[in-house]
């Protein structure tokens, strides 16, 4: 199979978070999506979903009303996934994060796609290998993890498994850039791939700074988006440094790294929030304190800066 015969994509967890989105990029590519979740609740909020992704792109110049109907129509949802996959081409798998439970689908998902078909997974932490076991297609396996919204952030994560093949991750490569993403070959499998292992790092470091005193968690989301984010979004770390000098790194890195945080266990700052039952948004209170206002106030600053980059990004 090339990236022209594919035809049809299954997305299987469509009413989450990221399985919508992804599936309303297929569909706005041409694409013929199978919509897939566990019951018609679920499907009737990927519904709303979609067509409140598709309002903001239309909103912001990134999808006309034409284009948008035709997507809405190149999508069918159901609930049995059998016949939801039955003559797919590629699937992509984003249901919650359980190892075990993605094992079962996939071990479903490959008894009753064809023999052709690609199996990924929108994990953004297990490694291919691990769901892959659960196949008798290992090279027709590999992760493909998205962002968060997936219609807006360019990057998507393509992690080749032990077992991949060279002709899949080439195929799922193109059909990507098809899509107008921006793939980054993971070459080899590690747990949080590229993306994650990084916002690890800041994280472990940036829970320290608030445990110790040096910061409160508004000062920190402050230097961040007044600093690093700021340039990080046009140039990246190695080329920044370059930029500066690798000298100048590297005097920095001496003085510092040895004060930086490293432990290997979850930070008692963050088991302390979680175990008080203070998760985020969700619970009203987490690191910083949520009334509905917050929250929309947040998500339509985010929504409006990321539909400037992407349409700064589409200018020649």
């Amino acid at each position: 199979m090339t990236v022209d015969d594919v035809r049809k994509v299954a997305v299987i967890g469509g009413a989450g978070l990221m399985g919508h989105g992804i599936a309303l990029e297929f569909a706005l590519a041409g694409f013929h999506v199978s919509l897939s979740d566990v019951d018609e609740d679920a499907l009737n909020r990927g519904w709303d979903r979609i067509h409140e992704s598709l309002q903001l792109l239309q909103q912001c110049g990134l999808a006309k009303p034409d284009a948008a109907d035709a997507a809405l129509g190149q999508i069918e949802a159901g609930f049995d996934l059998r016949a939801a996959v039955d003559d797919v081409d590629v699937v992509v798998e984003s249901i919650d994060e359980n190892i075990e439970q993605k094992r079962a689908v996939f071990r479903q998902l490959d008894e009753y796609c064809p023999p052709h078909a690609i199996l990924t997974s929108n994990s953004s932490g297990f490694t291919p290998s691990l769901m892959a076991e659960a196949t008798t297609r290992p090279q027709q396996f590999l992760g493909m993890h998205y962002f968060n919204p997936p219609y807006l952030i360019p990057l998507v994560e393509v992690i080749r498994g032990e077992q991949t093949s060279d002709a899949t991750v080439e195929l799922m490569t193109s059909l990507l850039k098809r899509l107008g993403k921006t793939p980054v070959l993971v070459r080899r499998e590690v747990p949080g791939f590229i993306a994650n292992r990084i916002q690890a790092a800041v994280w472990r470091e940036i829970l320290k700074l608030v445990a110790d005193g040096v910061a409160t968690p508004e000062d920190i989301d402050l230097v961040m988006t007044s600093s690093i984010g700021r340039r990080w979004s046009v140039a990246g770390p190695f080329e920044i440094t370059d930029l500066a000098g690798l000298d100048l790194k590297q005097a920095i890195l001496t003085e510092l790294l040895p004060s930086l945080a490293s432990s290997a266990d979850v930070p008692a700052i963050l088991n302390e929030k979680v175990e008080q039952g203070n998760l985020g948004v969700k619970t009203g209170n987490g690191f910083r304190a949520w009334t509905p206002e917050k929250v929309r106030d947040v998500k339509e600053r985010l929504a409006r800066a990321l539909t400037k980059i992407a349409q700064w990004d589409e200018q020649p």
